[in-house]
Protein backbone atom coordinates (compact mmCIF):
# COMPACT_ATOMS: atom_id res chain seq x y z
CA UNK A 1 0.00 0.00 0.00
CA UNK A 2 1.20 3.51 -0.84
CA UNK A 3 2.91 5.13 2.17
CA UNK A 4 0.84 8.33 1.81
CA UNK A 5 -2.39 6.32 1.92
CA UNK A 6 -1.18 4.51 5.05
CA UNK A 7 -0.39 7.87 6.69
CA UNK A 8 -3.84 9.24 5.87
CA UNK A 9 -5.61 6.13 7.17
CA UNK A 10 -3.74 6.38 10.45
CA UNK A 11 -3.98 10.13 10.97
CA UNK A 12 -7.28 11.46 9.61
CA UNK A 13 -10.26 11.63 11.98
CA UNK A 14 -13.82 12.75 11.36
CA UNK A 15 -15.90 14.23 14.14
CA UNK A 16 -13.10 13.96 16.70
CA UNK A 17 -14.20 15.36 20.07
CA UNK A 18 -11.87 16.91 22.64
CA UNK A 19 -12.58 18.44 26.03
CA UNK A 20 -10.43 21.50 25.31
CA UNK A 21 -10.77 22.65 28.92
CA UNK A 22 -13.73 24.18 30.77
CA UNK A 23 -17.09 24.15 29.00
CA UNK A 24 -20.77 24.77 29.70
CA UNK A 25 -23.13 22.13 28.35
CA UNK A 26 -26.53 23.81 28.08
CA UNK A 27 -27.96 20.94 26.03
CA UNK A 28 -27.23 17.24 25.72
CA UNK A 29 -26.01 15.81 22.42
CA UNK A 30 -29.50 14.41 21.78
CA UNK A 31 -31.05 17.83 22.38
CA UNK A 32 -28.57 19.48 20.01
CA UNK A 33 -29.52 16.90 17.41
CA UNK A 34 -33.20 17.76 17.91
CA UNK A 35 -32.43 21.45 17.39
CA UNK A 36 -30.55 20.55 14.20
CA UNK A 37 -33.46 18.45 12.90
CA UNK A 38 -35.97 21.17 13.79
CA UNK A 39 -33.81 23.66 11.89
CA UNK A 40 -33.74 21.47 8.80
CA UNK A 41 -37.54 21.23 9.00
CA UNK A 42 -37.86 25.03 9.21
CA UNK A 43 -35.53 25.52 6.24
CA UNK A 44 -37.41 22.92 4.17
CA UNK A 45 -41.02 23.68 5.13
CA UNK A 46 -41.07 27.37 6.12
CA UNK A 47 -38.00 28.52 4.20
CA UNK A 48 -36.09 31.80 4.24
CA UNK A 49 -37.14 35.13 2.79
CA UNK A 50 -34.39 35.79 0.23
CA UNK A 51 -34.82 39.26 -1.25
CA UNK A 52 -32.01 39.12 -3.83
CA UNK A 53 -32.88 37.52 -7.18
CA UNK A 54 -29.30 36.34 -7.80
CA UNK A 55 -29.24 34.55 -4.44
CA UNK A 56 -32.59 32.89 -5.15
CA UNK A 57 -31.30 31.75 -8.54
CA UNK A 58 -28.14 30.25 -7.00
CA UNK A 59 -30.18 28.36 -4.40
CA UNK A 60 -32.80 27.27 -6.96
CA UNK A 61 -30.17 25.98 -9.38
CA UNK A 62 -28.88 23.65 -6.65
CA UNK A 63 -32.17 22.10 -5.58
CA UNK A 64 -33.98 24.68 -3.43
CA UNK A 65 -37.67 25.28 -4.07
CA UNK A 66 -38.23 28.94 -4.92
CA UNK A 67 -41.49 30.84 -4.44
CA UNK A 68 -40.72 33.75 -6.77
CA UNK A 69 -43.77 35.81 -5.84
CA UNK A 70 -43.12 35.69 -2.09
CA UNK A 71 -39.30 35.51 -2.48
CA UNK A 72 -39.14 32.42 -0.30
CA UNK A 73 -36.41 29.77 -0.70
CA UNK A 74 -37.02 26.34 0.83
CA UNK A 75 -33.81 24.36 1.24
CA UNK A 76 -33.75 20.55 1.16
CA UNK A 77 -31.88 18.95 4.09
CA UNK A 78 -29.31 17.21 1.85
CA UNK A 79 -28.27 20.56 0.34
CA UNK A 80 -27.80 22.21 3.74
CA UNK A 81 -25.81 19.32 5.17
CA UNK A 82 -23.59 19.05 2.08
CA UNK A 83 -22.75 22.74 2.37
CA UNK A 84 -21.99 22.48 6.10
CA UNK A 85 -19.49 19.73 5.30
CA UNK A 86 -17.78 21.79 2.59
CA UNK A 87 -17.12 24.75 4.90
CA UNK A 88 -13.63 24.54 6.46
CA UNK A 89 -13.41 23.52 10.12
CA UNK A 90 -10.06 25.25 10.51
CA UNK A 91 -8.55 28.33 8.89
CA UNK A 92 -6.26 31.25 9.64
CA UNK A 93 -7.19 34.85 10.31
CA UNK A 94 -4.16 36.57 8.82
CA UNK A 95 -2.76 39.82 10.20
CA UNK A 96 -0.60 42.36 8.40
CA UNK A 97 2.09 41.14 10.78
CA UNK A 98 2.39 37.32 10.55
CA UNK A 99 3.08 37.26 14.30
CA UNK A 100 -0.56 38.25 14.75
CA UNK A 101 -2.01 35.40 12.68
CA UNK A 102 -4.78 33.55 14.55
CA UNK A 103 -5.83 29.95 13.92
CA UNK A 104 -9.58 29.31 14.21
CA UNK A 105 -10.82 25.82 15.02
CA UNK A 106 -13.35 24.08 17.23
CA UNK A 107 -11.73 24.18 20.67
CA UNK A 108 -9.27 27.04 20.32
CA UNK A 109 -10.33 30.16 22.23
CA UNK A 110 -9.35 33.73 21.34
CA UNK A 111 -10.70 37.16 22.21
CA UNK A 112 -11.77 40.37 20.51
CA UNK A 113 -13.32 43.65 21.56
CA UNK A 114 -17.02 44.46 21.24
CA UNK A 115 -18.52 46.84 18.67
CA UNK A 116 -19.90 49.03 17.15
CA UNK A 117 -20.26 52.04 19.46
CA UNK A 118 -21.65 55.30 18.07
CA UNK A 119 -21.01 57.50 21.13
CA UNK A 120 -17.88 58.02 23.21
CA UNK A 121 -16.87 59.98 26.30
CA UNK A 122 -13.99 62.10 25.04
CA UNK A 123 -10.90 61.30 27.13
CA UNK A 124 -9.59 64.87 26.77
CA UNK A 125 -12.73 67.01 27.16
CA UNK A 126 -15.14 64.67 28.95
CA UNK A 127 -17.74 65.44 26.28
CA UNK A 128 -20.29 62.74 25.41
CA UNK A 129 -20.26 62.87 21.60
CA UNK A 130 -20.69 60.85 18.42
CA UNK A 131 -17.71 58.76 17.37
CA UNK A 132 -15.41 59.89 14.57
CA UNK A 133 -13.03 58.35 12.08
CA UNK A 134 -10.17 59.36 14.38
CA UNK A 135 -11.83 57.36 17.18
CA UNK A 136 -11.86 54.32 14.89
CA UNK A 137 -8.13 54.77 14.26
CA UNK A 138 -7.39 55.31 17.97
CA UNK A 139 -9.33 52.20 19.01
CA UNK A 140 -7.47 50.14 16.39
CA UNK A 141 -4.12 51.35 17.77
CA UNK A 142 -5.23 50.41 21.30
CA UNK A 143 -6.38 46.94 20.24
CA UNK A 144 -3.13 46.45 18.33
CA UNK A 145 -1.16 47.16 21.53
CA UNK A 146 -3.17 44.88 23.86
CA UNK A 147 -1.80 41.33 23.95
CA UNK A 148 -5.11 39.84 25.12
CA UNK A 149 -6.95 41.12 22.02
CA UNK A 150 -6.27 38.58 19.27
CA UNK A 151 -8.27 40.20 16.45
CA UNK A 152 -9.86 43.61 16.09
CA UNK A 153 -13.54 44.24 15.47
CA UNK A 154 -14.47 47.83 14.65
CA UNK A 155 -15.10 49.12 18.16
CA UNK A 156 -16.69 52.37 17.03
CA UNK A 157 -17.87 53.86 13.76
CA UNK A 158 -16.88 56.91 11.71
CA UNK A 159 -20.24 58.56 12.30
CA UNK A 160 -18.81 61.93 11.27
CA UNK A 161 -18.52 60.69 7.69
CA UNK A 162 -21.36 60.36 5.11
CA UNK A 163 -23.50 57.26 5.83
CA UNK A 164 -23.15 55.99 2.26
CA UNK A 165 -19.34 55.75 2.60
CA UNK A 166 -19.02 55.17 6.36
CA UNK A 167 -17.81 51.57 5.95
CA UNK A 168 -15.04 52.64 3.58
CA UNK A 169 -13.83 55.22 6.10
CA UNK A 170 -13.97 52.59 8.87
CA UNK A 171 -11.80 50.24 6.81
CA UNK A 172 -9.34 53.01 5.90
CA UNK A 173 -8.88 53.95 9.57
CA UNK A 174 -8.55 50.30 10.65
CA UNK A 175 -6.13 49.05 7.98
CA UNK A 176 -3.67 51.84 8.70
CA UNK A 177 -3.67 51.44 12.48
CA UNK A 178 -3.55 47.75 13.37
CA UNK A 179 -1.43 44.82 12.24
CA UNK A 180 -4.03 42.36 13.53
CA UNK A 181 -6.79 40.69 11.55
CA UNK A 182 -9.85 42.95 11.37
CA UNK A 183 -13.59 42.35 11.34
CA UNK A 184 -15.73 45.04 9.73
CA UNK A 185 -19.00 45.64 7.96
CA UNK A 186 -19.03 45.78 4.18
CA UNK A 187 -21.98 48.16 3.98
CA UNK A 188 -23.15 47.38 0.47
CA UNK A 189 -21.80 45.89 -2.75
CA UNK A 190 -20.11 49.11 -3.90
CA UNK A 191 -18.48 49.79 -0.53
CA UNK A 192 -17.22 46.23 -0.27
CA UNK A 193 -15.52 46.50 -3.66
CA UNK A 194 -13.60 49.58 -2.50
CA UNK A 195 -12.64 47.90 0.79
CA UNK A 196 -11.34 44.87 -1.11
CA UNK A 197 -9.27 47.19 -3.34
CA UNK A 198 -7.68 48.78 -0.26
CA UNK A 199 -6.96 45.42 1.35
CA UNK A 200 -5.52 44.03 -1.89
CA UNK A 201 -3.14 47.00 -2.17
CA UNK A 202 -1.92 46.26 1.36
CA UNK A 203 -1.71 42.49 0.89
CA UNK A 204 0.09 42.65 -2.46
CA UNK A 205 -2.69 42.04 -4.95
CA UNK A 206 -6.08 40.31 -5.09
CA UNK A 207 -4.58 36.85 -5.53
CA UNK A 208 -2.43 37.35 -2.43
CA UNK A 209 -5.46 38.71 -0.55
CA UNK A 210 -7.44 35.57 -1.41
CA UNK A 211 -4.61 33.43 -0.03
CA UNK A 212 -4.01 35.62 3.03
CA UNK A 213 -7.13 37.72 3.74
CA UNK A 214 -6.30 40.38 6.33
CA UNK A 215 -9.94 41.13 7.17
CA UNK A 216 -13.28 39.38 7.53
CA UNK A 217 -16.76 40.70 6.77
CA UNK A 218 -19.51 40.78 9.40
CA UNK A 219 -23.00 40.04 8.07
CA UNK A 220 -26.19 39.95 10.14
CA UNK A 221 -29.41 38.34 8.90
CA UNK A 222 -32.67 40.04 9.85
CA UNK A 223 -34.62 37.92 12.29
CA UNK A 224 -36.83 36.09 11.89
CA UNK A 225 -35.58 34.23 8.81
CA UNK A 226 -34.95 37.16 6.45
CA UNK A 227 -31.96 37.60 4.13
CA UNK A 228 -32.26 41.13 2.74
CA UNK A 229 -31.06 42.38 -0.65
CA UNK A 230 -27.87 44.05 0.64
CA UNK A 231 -27.15 41.10 2.92
CA UNK A 232 -27.33 38.57 0.08
CA UNK A 233 -25.17 40.73 -2.19
CA UNK A 234 -22.50 41.10 0.51
CA UNK A 235 -22.50 37.34 1.15
CA UNK A 236 -22.17 36.54 -2.57
CA UNK A 237 -19.44 39.10 -3.30
CA UNK A 238 -17.44 38.27 -0.17
CA UNK A 239 -17.51 34.56 -1.00
CA UNK A 240 -16.41 35.25 -4.58
CA UNK A 241 -13.22 37.01 -3.48
CA UNK A 242 -12.41 34.44 -0.79
CA UNK A 243 -12.80 36.69 2.26
CA UNK A 244 -14.00 34.97 5.48
CA UNK A 245 -17.61 35.67 6.49
CA UNK A 246 -18.66 36.13 10.09
CA UNK A 247 -22.39 35.24 10.08
CA UNK A 248 -23.86 36.87 13.20
CA UNK A 249 -27.46 36.06 14.06
CA UNK A 250 -29.04 38.67 16.35
CA UNK A 251 -32.38 37.05 17.06
CA UNK A 252 -34.09 38.29 20.22
CA UNK A 253 -35.85 35.71 22.35
CA UNK A 254 -39.39 36.91 23.00
CA UNK A 255 -39.16 39.47 20.18
CA UNK A 256 -37.95 38.26 16.81
CA UNK A 257 -37.64 34.64 17.98
CA UNK A 258 -39.60 32.28 20.28
CA UNK A 259 -39.33 32.96 24.00
CA UNK A 260 -37.76 29.55 24.71
CA UNK A 261 -34.01 29.02 24.46
CA UNK A 262 -34.38 26.03 22.12
CA UNK A 263 -36.84 27.86 19.87
CA UNK A 264 -34.55 30.88 19.64
CA UNK A 265 -31.67 28.62 18.68
CA UNK A 266 -33.71 27.07 15.88
CA UNK A 267 -34.39 30.50 14.35
CA UNK A 268 -30.77 31.58 14.78
CA UNK A 269 -29.48 28.27 13.41
CA UNK A 270 -31.73 28.46 10.35
CA UNK A 271 -30.47 31.95 9.48
CA UNK A 272 -26.83 30.94 9.87
CA UNK A 273 -27.08 27.60 8.07
CA UNK A 274 -29.07 29.19 5.24
CA UNK A 275 -26.25 31.69 4.79
CA UNK A 276 -23.57 28.99 5.04
CA UNK A 277 -25.40 27.16 2.25
CA UNK A 278 -25.37 30.26 0.02
CA UNK A 279 -21.64 30.86 0.62
CA UNK A 280 -20.68 27.31 -0.28
CA UNK A 281 -22.79 27.33 -3.45
CA UNK A 282 -21.06 30.53 -4.56
CA UNK A 283 -17.57 29.25 -3.73
CA UNK A 284 -17.04 25.88 -2.15
CA UNK A 285 -14.65 26.09 0.79
CA UNK A 286 -15.43 29.73 1.65
CA UNK A 287 -14.34 30.26 5.29
CA UNK A 288 -17.32 30.97 7.54
CA UNK A 289 -17.71 31.63 11.25
CA UNK A 290 -20.84 30.46 13.07
CA UNK A 291 -21.62 33.55 15.13
CA UNK A 292 -24.22 34.96 17.47
CA UNK A 293 -25.04 38.08 19.40
CA UNK A 294 -28.44 36.61 20.21
CA UNK A 295 -30.06 37.48 23.52
CA UNK A 296 -33.49 37.90 25.10
CA UNK A 297 -35.68 40.96 24.72
CA UNK A 298 -36.55 43.02 27.77
CA UNK A 299 -40.34 42.79 27.41
CA UNK A 300 -40.83 45.81 29.68
CA UNK A 301 -38.56 48.18 27.76
CA UNK A 302 -38.53 46.52 24.32
CA UNK A 303 -34.73 46.48 24.22
CA UNK A 304 -32.05 43.82 23.81
CA UNK A 305 -30.82 42.57 27.19
CA UNK A 306 -27.10 42.52 26.45
CA UNK A 307 -25.21 41.15 29.45
CA UNK A 308 -28.16 39.25 30.94
CA UNK A 309 -27.75 35.60 32.06
CA UNK A 310 -29.74 34.43 29.03
CA UNK A 311 -27.12 35.86 26.68
CA UNK A 312 -24.47 33.70 28.33
CA UNK A 313 -26.70 30.63 28.11
CA UNK A 314 -27.43 31.26 24.43
CA UNK A 315 -23.75 31.90 23.67
CA UNK A 316 -22.76 28.62 25.33
CA UNK A 317 -25.40 26.77 23.32
CA UNK A 318 -24.34 28.46 20.07
CA UNK A 319 -20.72 27.42 20.67
CA UNK A 320 -21.87 23.83 21.11
CA UNK A 321 -23.91 23.96 17.91
CA UNK A 322 -20.85 25.25 16.05
CA UNK A 323 -18.74 22.43 17.46
CA UNK A 324 -21.40 19.98 16.31
CA UNK A 325 -20.99 21.32 12.77
CA UNK A 326 -17.19 21.48 13.15
CA UNK A 327 -17.23 25.21 12.41
CA UNK A 328 -15.39 28.00 14.25
CA UNK A 329 -17.71 30.08 16.43
CA UNK A 330 -17.94 33.71 17.54
CA UNK A 331 -20.20 34.56 20.45
CA UNK A 332 -21.02 37.56 22.63
CA UNK A 333 -19.76 37.61 26.21
CA UNK A 334 -19.43 39.87 29.20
Amino acid sequence: MDQEVIFLKRNLHAGKQMTGGFSVNVFTEDELREIHLATLEVLEKTGLFVEDEEARTILGDHGATIDTKRKIARLPPYLVEDCIRSAPSKFVLYGRNPNNDVVLESNRVCFTNFGEGIYVDDINTGEHRITTKQDVADSAVLADYLDNIDVYERAVGAVDKPPETLNIHNAHAIFGNTTKHSFLGGGDRANLAKIVEMAAAIAGGKDRLKEHPIFSVNVCPTSPLRLTLEYCQLVIDTAKVGIPLNIISMAMSGGSAPVSLAGTLVVSNAEILGTVTLTQLVRKGTPVIYASSTTSMDLRLGTASVGCPELGMISAAVAKMAQRYQLPSWVAGG
